[in-house]
């Protein structure tokens, strides 16, 4: 197996690697595994495998979630299926900067994503290294954000388009979670910016140090928050990755973001997904 990196701040390319043998050799399993920590998210072309192949390789980083809102294919839980066409309406829950699943408790552990058909052009992926987002943050910023606490919601993101009834069911079932907002990987010990496209406020920013006055928080906090999401739109910190069909790529959600660039005309898109369920964020 070759290993090409693709950027000095995120990104490797496999060559040579299938993740049909992946998916029943502990060693090649082990390798990958210990490359994804490295560069948090690898790209394999050619990967001609099977359905059940694709979860197989997945689930031995863990068990697979399913998701309350897109579909999946019945015969192999836990592949989501992500399909576009010229008949389905437009959506923009891809097209923004976001970790999986952030509006879970535990959020997802990381994705195997494959491309089962794409456009000739346009419609490529970008992730951003969060790690390296944290730690180019300035020091007085790094000292204020330390200790903060973030929501997150499915209701104001997926949810926002659904009848009320419907999206207050939906927040019922998956009510917003609150997470740390520098995480720390639970396997490498890297600290990591965590607020994304699904992060609605600061929960804990409401005190002495922060507010002169009561209205004083409203400001503070939201230009804060939104200065911290746009650290991911830094093309120092990314990767774009152009997709073909059979092509795969595995991220590790704990410490990057990405975003599905929909540039592409009227055309098909469909790529089947295994996100692999996480921990509590610390």
């Amino acid at each position: 197996m070759k290993v090409e990196p693709l950027t000095c701040a995120i990104g490797a390319e496999l060559i040579g690697a299938n993740l049909g043998d992946a998916s029943r050799d502990d060693s090649l399993f082990a390798e990958i595994k210990a490359l994804l920590l490295k560069h948090k998210v690898l790209f394999l072309r050619d990967q001609d495998i099977t359905r059940a192949e694709h979860v197989a390789f997945a689930r031995r980083f863990g068990e697979l979630e399913t998701h309350p809102v897109l579909g999946s294919d019945p015969d192999n839980p836990g592949l989501v299926q992500i399909y576009k066409s010229p008949d389905a309406p437009v959506d923009r829950y891809e097209n923004a900067w976001h970790s999986d699943g952030t509006w879970r408790e535990k959020p997802s552990m990381g994705c195997v994503l494959r491309c089962v058909e794409c456009p000739p052009v346009g419609g490529d992926t970008m992730w951003a290294n969060m790690v390296l987002a944290y730690e180019n943050l300035p020091a007085h910023i790094k000292t204020q954000i330390a200790s903060l606490r973030a929501r997150h919601s499915i209701e104001a993101s997926f949810g926002a388009v659904m009848p009320l009834e419907k999206r207050l069911a939906l927040k019922a079932q998956f009510p917003d979670a609150e997470h740390p907002v520098v995480r720390t990987h639970p396997e490498t010990g890297e600290k990591a910016l965590f607020v994304n496209g699904f992060t609605t406020h600061f929960t804990n920013f409401h005190t002495p140090a922060n507010v002169r006055f009561g209205q004083d928080a409203v400001p503070g906090a939201a230009d804060l928050l939104r200065y911290l999401i746009t650290q991911a739109y830094i093309p120092e910190y990314q990767v774009r990755w152009r997709w073909k069909p059979n092509t795969v790529a595995i991220w590790d959600n704990r410490v990057t973001q990405h975003y599905a660039v929909m540039d592409y005309p009227p055309c098909h898109r469909k790529m089947e997904r295994a996100g692999i369920m996480g921990d509590t964020p610390f």
